[in-house]
């Protein structure tokens, strides 16, 4: 289904769609946050971008926004799966998974790494 379609039959219908509610996969490398200084942060947040039609999917498939329009998702990256949110990026034109550090240390994640990650909504 569309993404288009999707949103408007969620947003002005009120209904569920099965237009994608999932699992999506993406693959792309991870960054690390910077600062306005341009500088990392200490404890500053890894993320993994998801753009293009698999950003458009899951805005046209999530129903329950939460915070700052965030979207509870359940991510797996290799045999590590959790429950986060995906944050919206105007800036980088989709969504921003954040990568805790709990998850970067079972897989192995520094900066520059090139993951896959399966979403679902959650």
């Amino acid at each position: 289904m569309d993404a288009d379609l999707a949103r408007f039959l969620r947003d002005e219908l009120g209904l569920a769609t099965e237009a994608g509610a999932g699992p999506w996969t993406v693959r792309g490398p991870v960054w690390l946050w910077q600062g306005s200084d341009g500088a990392p942060a200490k404890g500053s947040w890894y993320f993994l971008t998801i753009d293009g039609e698999t950003a458009g999917a899951i805005r046209a498939s999530a129903v329950n926004a939460a915070a700052w329009g965030s979207v509870y998702v359940e991510a797996t990256i290799g045999g590590t799966t959790w429950r986060t949110s995906l944050f919206p990026s105007k800036a980088h034109g989709g969504w921003l998974l954040p990568l805790k550090a709990a998850v970067r240390k079972a897989e192995k994640i520094v900066e520059g790494t090139t993951v896959e990650a399966v979403l679902a909504l959650g």
